[in-house]
């Protein structure tokens, strides 16, 4: 009897292949290969810097190499790897002023996710725990009325990721964990991040090593 063909493996969802990227005054990463399998928590090991931020910035779409390839999930133009990713908590995309309210910030996220044709009122609080409850979990939500800056590190982590997060994309990339000073607070970020995994492709970013992604990728500095 003849046995069956063993399945093959399946496609990464994010494979990079000499990825590069030179600015100005030298290079910035590279060349990179890797491959990140679909689901859970990736964590890349590697010094926080410009570098860094521009190489999750490339497998999020936002950056095109100077060479190389990057494939997420089956898309190689950068354009087409934007719409099926999200980018959070990368301070040169993301970063949010310290005196508006939340209630504005779910307002504004709302209006942008809309038809343009769709009148969107201010922000209730169904609408925040719509935006925000899978991301933060048994996290208490900040309240509509807070300024930015008085909700705390935690929530303001959180925050930035839910309203990068509204279209639960299949590949969501999540800079900085370093940027967390509280051990606490970088724990439950993680926490969070790991229930996402359950249903997106997580890629995060640290120094130091993350015991609790699914996997770790450490990246070769300059």
């Amino acid at each position: 009897m003849t046995a069956p063909a063993p399945e093959p493996e399946p496609e990464p969802a994010v494979s990079a292949r000499a990825i590069s990227m030179h600015g100005p005054w030298g290079p910035v990463y590279g060349p990179i290969d890797l491959d990140v399998d679909a689901g859970g928590v990736t964590a890349l090991i590697h010094p926080a810097g410009t570098g860094r931020t521009a190489l999750l910035m490339t497998l999020a779409g936002r950056m095109r190499p100077l060479s190389g390839t990057v494939t997420v999930f089956g898309h190689s133009d950068a354009r087409k790897i934007l719409r099926v990713s999200a980018l959070a908590n990368i301070d040169a995309l993301d970063k949010i002023d310290q005196s508006v309210t939340v209630r504005d910030l779910i307002t504004e996220q709302l209006r942008w996710d809309a038809p343009w044709y769709r009148f969107i009122g201010q922000a209730s609080q169904t609408e925040l725990a719509d935006i925000c409850g899978s991301t933060f979990g048994d996290v208490p939500l900040p309240g509509l009325t807070a300024y930015f800056d008085q909700i705390g590190e935690l929530a303001q982590v959180l925050l930035r990721i839910a309203l990068a997060n509204t279209g639960t994309p299949p590949l969501l990339v999540v800079g900085d964990l370093d940027g967390i000073t509280d051990d606490r607070n970088r724990a439950v970020v993680l926490e969070r991040l790991i229930a996402l995994g359950e249903n997106q492709t997580v890629i995060t970013a640290s120094a130091n090593p993350v015991p609790a992604a699914r996997a770790q990728i450490t990246m070769e500095s300059e």
